[in-house]
């Protein structure tokens, strides 16, 4: 008896585990919605004032002295540093003796020609010294202009490098000198989706400083020539002149370059490229290809190829296979 009793147990716990691996898969399915539908372009970008200028240094010679006027503002021809000068002007004393005796010699060879006793040959010799070594010390004058570094506009020193004693290199940035306001974005686009970036584009900001600011800018310009390393192309968004963002803050825009009200829309997770799998009136799965027009990063809107009412499996899921019967559900997937 007790044997008939384990059989029968036995065969309703086969029977049961049978049932249960063999019934159809869950899947959560949702349906198209109507909402706005927005083609975006996403770029990186850098805050920047739009009239600003890097001073740097044309000479390798050792800083003596800054302005220390980080914020402040300065006019155009201002001392900001002044660099070591003291062999140039060491150089400039020994070119003002050479001139000393060249004009000592000119007049000299002057006197002598005028006396007959000297030639004209010595006279023109001697003015071609003195000659020379007066564009020697002009050149020399001139090049001492270059160890002091002045502000080439007017504006607020945005930023200040560098420190006295220190060695200033030619090209090394000294100075960030600019003007406040306006403001501006210079984004790098993939040179695929600079087609689509017209001027007058609105851009969505996000900024790390400012989660929850609605921040928008609008393309100004975009360069003409992209780069072919980096293959992007440099775009120009003006700021509102209230945007709370400040120069030298990075930031993640998407340009929006269509719209559209009222689109049928999918969410973009239950696509596979342009394909969607349909649970149908049987609970069988069937694989649609459908024509998509505006795709967005949430969103994708469906042109033709699926009914309003169809239930899609969502998220796409590559292991259900075509013709396989489900078990719908309505709702978020855990």
């Amino acid at each position: 008896m007790r044997f008939l009793l384990l059989l029968l147990v036995l065969g309703f716990a086969a029977t049961g585990a049978y049932w249960w691996s063999s019934r159809p898969a869950e899947v959560y399915v949702t349906t198209p919605y109507t909402g706005r539908a927005a083609d975006v372009v996403y770029a990186t970008a850098v805050v920047e004032p739009v009239r600003w200028a890097k001073v740097t240094s044309i000479i390798r010679e050792r800083i003596i002295s800054l302005c220390g006027c980080e914020g402040k503002r300065v006019s155009q021809g201002d001392v900001l540093a002044v660099l070591d000068s003291g062999d140039a002007r060491a150089t400039l004393a020994e070119l003002e003796a050479r001139q000393v005796l060249a004009q000592s010699e000119s007049e000299r060879a002057l006197q002598l020609l005028e006396r007959r006793v000297g030639s004209q040959q010595v006279y023109d010799r001697a003015q071609s010294e003195l000659a020379r070594v007066n564009a020697l010390i002009a050149a020399q004058k001139e090049r001492l202009s270059d160890y002091q570094i002045t502000a080439p506009m007017d504006g607020v020193v945005l930023r200040e490098d560098g420190s006295v004693g220190e060695v200033a290199e030619p090209g090394d940035i000294l100075f960030w000198i600019g003007q406040p306001r306006p403001l501006q974005l210079v984004a790098e686009v993939n040179e695929e989706d600079i087609p689509k970036v017209s001027e007058g584009h609105m851009a969505l900001i996000r900024a790390d400083a400012f989660p929850d600011k609605d921040l928008r800018a609008t393309v100004s310009r975009i360069t003409p020539k992209g780069d072919p390393v980096l293959k992007n192309y440099r775009v120009y968004l003006d700021l509102p002149e209230e945007t709370p963002l400040r120069i030298g803050m990075t930031a993640e825009i998407n340009i929006i370059t269509r719209e559209k009200d009222d689109a049928l829309l999918v969410s973009a997770a239950a696509f596979d490229g342009s394909t969607v799998q349909v649970v149908g009136a049987e609970g069988r799965i069937a694989l649609a290809t459908v024509e998509t027009g505006i795709r967005g990063t949430r969103a994708i809107e469906i042109l033709e190829g699926l009914a309003p009412d169809a239930r899609i499996v969502m998220p796409f899921n590559a292991e259900l296979t075509e013709g396989q019967k489900v078990r719908p559900r309505t709702g978020e997937p855990r």
